[in-house]
């Protein structure tokens, strides 16, 4: 197997140094971009959506549990017989006890799908899941944000009786909250996944097989 070089200790701490340069312009893009996100114009959203909940129906105001800050991750619905593999490997990744840190500081999280209730009640049972997780089935809250059938993270603000869409994000602006892939892209062989620069011979498969 072709690997990068092998050097001296000497030779890896100058080489260390040279790449944290680079991590840490990263850094300060990554905090610079968090800046711009949260000056980001907003739009006012309707509140009066029904969702099915475990206690009954719901509107988008009440999902914010008393809140003024709402994350939204919408699964998709594959139909009855077929559940989406990465929302479901998303959705595995999504700590409880990550969630009580969230609403320390005002945010709540909710899953959100256009699946059946009952439908969604069987999936996380089998999948042993306890994170908040409604139905906007028969609602149009996908349409609206832009989810279509796909999957899609959506942020709102509350101002009392009024709700404002603030950000939304799919694809790898969603990826990049995955808590294995984030510790797997600092490892050698990274995510092993066939899209990644790697060096020749490493280990890589398809994304999704």
């Amino acid at each position: 197997m072709e690997k990068p070089a092998i050097v001296t200790a000497e030779e890896w701490q100058l080489a260390r140094e040279e790449l944290l340069k680079a991590e840490k312009e990263l850094t300060r893009a990554q905090d610079a971009l968090a800046a711009r996100r949260r000056r980001l114009p907003m739009v006012k959203f309707a509140t009066d959506y029904a969702f099915d909940t475990p206690a009954g129906t719901r509107s988008l105001l009440d999902l914010f549990e008393g809140r003024n800050q709402l994350v939204v991750y919408q699964f998709m619905d594959r139909g009855p017989d077929h559940v989406c593999p990465g929302c479901t490997g998303f959705t595995k990744n999504v700590p409880t006890q990550g969630l009580d840190r969230l609403a320390e500081r005002g945010v709540t999280w909710v899953t959100v799908s256009d699946m059946p209730l009952a439908q969604i009640e069987a999936l996380k049972e089998r999948m042993g899941w306890t994170l908040p997780f409604v139905s906007s089935h028969g609602t149009s809250f996908a349409e609206d944000t832009g989810a279509g059938g796909g999957f899609l993270l959506s942020v709102f603000l509350r101002d009392g009786d009024d709700v404002y869409r603030t950000y939304s994000t799919y694809s790898r602006g969603v990826d990049r909250l995955v808590f294995h892939n984030s510790v797997l892209d600092l490892t050698p062989y990274g995510r092993q996944e066939d899209w990644e620069d790697s060096p020749a011979g490493w280990p890589q498969r398809p994304t999704y097989g």
